[in-house]
């Protein structure tokens, strides 16, 4: 790796003209030494190696002729399914210089999900983490219904048929390869991201430079950072809120990532980096703060009064930022004590203390988790938006204002509006081109005057803050022609520490029901500040007579808060949490509703019985 970073020349005057190819360019020009890309190996015994951002331009201009020399070439589609480890994100700048489009799959998707996506896309490569991604890759190079041809393997043994990726990094690379590299359009594909699947196959949503790079200028005007801010990737690649954060958004900013190949181990990642930025879906947070209140369960009474009295304080400052006030000098002297004597501390055991951006997405946040931060100071900036809307199409922010529940003000790239019924609408130039079909076409999915119908029900206030309610298909309709919003249900049920997760249930029937599922986290700590033995594990809390006592009076606290029609009749309570490995989590931990109620239908016909 000896030859200077080859630059594309000045950067267009227009930003959203720009290209990734002349963002790393840049970076590489103007930082070359400012760190880029952060990750831990095998190699160096959890150590960190790094790459500079000349490094980065460098490295991904040796692995582009590496993939080049396998045949990929402009307009080509590579599949990725790798863990956020450096060969997946190096791969997918080196594609994206070549001309070619990545496309991240999700490392949790089904055999049939990922068959579906080979054929849908038509690639005829894969690059794939190991042994156990190759078992489920190898098959579908015979599928006569997939043009697959080849895999590449990073975690190679040297044995089998297929490429290691150490194989792709040769030298010299050849002269004549200059005229192929960097010459992307703004209008070109940058990327297919494919849906989750939470109602049907997965559909590969196609992003254009344009699109992102819009969505990145409209971000940075909500959103103020220090310079080159780190950012801690961990988020699946496969997911829109990942790429945008841990790919592209780094490109435009220069910034520094690190990235955590195993999401469990997070939180030492934070507490290494303190990062200034943190992004969770609400899972993510639901179970940060089910953590924290296991530990401060555990607390003497002296101490936790201390620490209750601080998060008051808090929660009253954050109030009048909330109301676009300043806060009066008593509050903010309060809060400036608080915050340097109790709620700092107590962050910095996490690695949160640096934290100014903190953030949600991906589906509705309960208000109770939010409370709970927003006692430490930390308010988390709710946003809304789909993989079609590039990410973010609606943002609370710090600096334009923000409505603790709602999901913020559309950003600059886009056009909101809620139709008669509801259904919220979107356009503008973030909004996506359309969906891939497997002939290589894109139909688009946008009406006549280019509104994006999201499938999302909400309600925009006389301040232009929008409510999310649910998604209109996930509506519950009673038998007695009653609209419930589940989600509203469910985050009522979840504010209680001991409920980790909640379904409900009623569509046509004369009332609801719920599947609930103790909090792995915070149940045992409960059970121990309350004198609770039970063997078992989850399972023998699940039956003790207190543990469902206190759910009971759990479901009669969210009951009082809901009206008659959402209020849940019965209920039954679960021991095994829902994730994506069992299937019903999507890979970004939103609920499958058709699959819980296909696994639970003995269970939800029970509750309708007697």
């Amino acid at each position: 790796m000896t030859s200077a970073p080859r630059t594309t020349g000045d950067l267009p005057d227009a930003p959203a003209d720009r290209t990734l190819p002349q963002l790393l360019a840049r970076n590489a020009r103007e930082h070359p030494q400012l760190p880029a890309l952060s990750w831990q190996s095998a190699d160096t015994d959890g150590g960190w190696t790094t790459y500079s951002w000349a490094q980065v331009h460098e490295h991904t201009r040796i692995l582009a002729a590496g993939y080049r020399a396998l045949g990929v070439g402009r307009g080509d589609r590579v599949l990725l399914m790798m863990s956020n480890r450096s060969e997946h994100w190096l791969s997918d700048l080196a594609l994206v210089r070549l001309g070619a489009i990545p496309v991240s799959v999700y490392g949790t998707a089904a055999p049939e999900q990922i068959t579906h996506i080979a054929r849908n896309c038509r690639a005829r490569l894969a690059v794939v983490e190991g042994a156990a991604q190759v078992a489920v890759w190898e098959p579908l190079i015979a599928d006569p219904d997939t043009p697959l041809e080849r895999l590449v393997v990073a975690e190679a043994d040297g044995e089998g048929s297929h490429l290691p990726y150490a194989a792709l990094l040769r030298e010299p690379v050849p002269e004549q390869f200059a005229k192929e590299l960097d010459v992307a359009d703004s209008e070109d594909p940058l990327t297919v991201v494919y849906t989750s699947g939470t109602s049907g196959e997965p559909k590969g949503v196609v992003l254009t430079h344009r699109q992102v790079i819009s969505n990145a200028l409209a971000l940075d005007a909500v959103v103020e950072l220090p310079p080159h801010v780190e950012h801690i990737c961990y988020l699946p690649f496969a997911h829109i809120a990942e790429r945008m954060l841990g790919i592209y958004l780094p490109c435009h900013r220069a910034s520094h990532v690190y990235l955590c190949a195993d999401p469990t181990g997070v939180a030492a990642v934070v507490r290494k980096v303190r990062p200034a930025q943190f992004f969770g879906v609400p899972r993510i947070w639901e179970k940060l703060s089910a953590g924290v209140r296991g530990v401060l369960s555990l607390m003497p009474a002296e101490q936790r009064g201390v620490i209750d009295q601080a998060f008051e304080i808090a929660r009253e400052h954050v109030a009048y930022r909330e109301r676009g006030e300043t806060p009066p000098a008593g509050i903010e002297e309060r809060y400036a004590r608080a915050r340097e004597d109790v709620l700092l501390p107590l962050l910095a055991a996490g690695g949160l203390d640096q934290v100014t951006w903190s953030a949600s997405a991906s589906a509705p946040m309960s208000a109770d988790v939010v409370s709970f931060w927003a006692g430490f100071g930390v308010v988390i900036m709710d946003a809304w938006g789909l993989t079609e809307t590039t990410g973010v199409a609606t943002s609370n922010s710090p600096r334009t204002g923000f409505r603790l529940g709602s999901v913020g003000r559309p950003v600059e790239s886009v056009e909101v509006r809620v139709a008669e019924d509801g259904e919220i609408l979107v356009r503008g130039t973030s909004v996506f081109s359309g969906y891939l079909q497997p002939d290589g076409s894109v139909r688009s999915a946008l009406d006549a005057d280019g509104w994006l119908a999201t499938g999302d029900i909400g309600r925009m206030d006389e301040d232009g803050y929008l409510w999310l309610t649910d998604r209109k298909k996930e509506m519950i309709i009673t038998s007695t022609g009653k609209n419930v919003s589940p989600a509203l249900v469910e985050n009522a049920l979840k504010a209680h520490p001991l409920i980790g997760q909640a379904m409900v249930h009623g569509d046509e029937r004369s009332y609801l029901v719920a599947l609930l599922v103790l909090d792995a986290e915070a149940a045992p700590s409960w059970a121990v500040a309350n004198g609770i033995e039970a063997a078992g594990g989850l399972a023998g809390l699940a039956e003790h007579p207190a543990v469902r006592a206190e759910v009971d009076r759990a479901v009669a606290a969210a009951n009082s808060r809901l009206n008659r029609t959402e209020q849940v009749k019965r209920y039954e309570l679960l021991a095994e949490e829902w994730g994506p490995a069992t299937g019903e989590l999507t890979p970004s931990l939103k609920m499958r509703r058709r699959v819980i109620r296909d696994k639970y239908a003995d269970s939800l016909s029970r509750l309708y019985q007697g």
